[in-house]
């Protein structure tokens, strides 16, 4: 095996793809026993495609980490998050891959994407192709819905 894909069967950087979704929750609540198992940092990452309003939505995602990493580190699990700008989702969170040296990602299967996936194919798909890294799929529910939370409503985790 090429050293560029070779990994320890410990995880000591959890990569989390989150877009806030009640999916995502689920899937951090996954890594985060992941994390407390094996002592590894978790790595947040939100990917928002370039458009209109784009310090709105740059400013809710990194105030709703800021819960989350908070919740994370009183758990005593190491967090750190980014907000990354860019319409390739899964490229963008390939790159953070291998800039953050991630050991493992977990992601769920249905996020806030809507009819996005039936023509461009899942964000969990298209992972799936590209890591070379473990990659942990939670799969959850279709949800009734792709409208995104709204920030009066911020669940646990944010």
């Amino acid at each position: 095996m090429p050293e560029a894909y070779a990994f320890s069967t410990i995880p000591a950087k959890i990569l989390l793809p989150i877009d806030f979704s009640p999916s995502s929750r689920e899937a951090l609540e996954q890594a985060t026993v992941l994390a407390q198992h094996f002592h590894a940092e978790i790595y947040l990452v939100n990917v928002i495609p370039e458009g209109l309003n784009l310090a709105g939505e740059k400013k809710e995602a990194e105030d709703r980490f800021a819960v989350s990493v908070a919740a994370l580190t009183a758990k005593g699990i190491k967090a750190t998050s980014s907000v990354e700008v860019e319409n390739d989702i899964a490229g963008s969170i390939q790159d953070v891959i291998e800039r953050e040296n991630i050991d493992m990602v977990v992601v769920s299967t249905h996020g806030l994407t809507g009819w996005h996936p039936l023509v461009f194919g899942s964000i969990a798909e298209k992972l799936i192709r590209l890591v070379h890294i473990p990659l942990l799929l939670i799969r959850t529910e279709k949800p009734e819905s792709s409208a995104k939370v709204s920030s009066g409503r911020l669940m646990e985790w944010w």
